[in-house]
C-alpha cells in the first residue's frame, strides 16, 4: 500500500441517546417524575456524561417492557 493512500474507516454506527427532557416527552410525563425515579432507582438506566444524562433507546424500550401490566382474559363467570 502507498503511503499517500488514503485508508477507509467504516463508522461505528451508534445507538440514538435521549435526553432527560426528550425521555419525559416521549412518556408524557414531567421531567421532575424522570429525576425522581433515578433517586429511587426505578427508571430506565442511563448514561451519565459529566452533567448531563442520557438514555439509549434499546435500555428505555427493555424498561417499558417490564413496566407493561399482564393482560387479564375475563372469565366466563366475569360476564353480566
Amino acid at each position: 500500500m502507498n503511503t499517500n493512500e488514503a485508508v477507509s474507516v467504516s463508522p461505528v454506527a451508534l445507538e440514538p441517546l435521549m435526553d432527560v427532557a426528550e425521555l419525559a416527552n416521549y412518556l408524557g410525563i414531567p421531567i421532575s417524575t424522570v429525576y425522581d425515579w433515578r433517586v429511587h432507582g426505578k427508571g430506565p438506566a442511563a448514561y451519565r456524561f459529566g452533567k448531563h444524562l442520557k438514555f439509549a433507546i434499546s435500555d428505555v424500550q427493555a424498561w417499558m417492557a417490564q413496566q407493561r401490566e399482564p393482560s387479564v382474559l375475563p372469565s366466563a363467570t366475569d360476564r353480566r
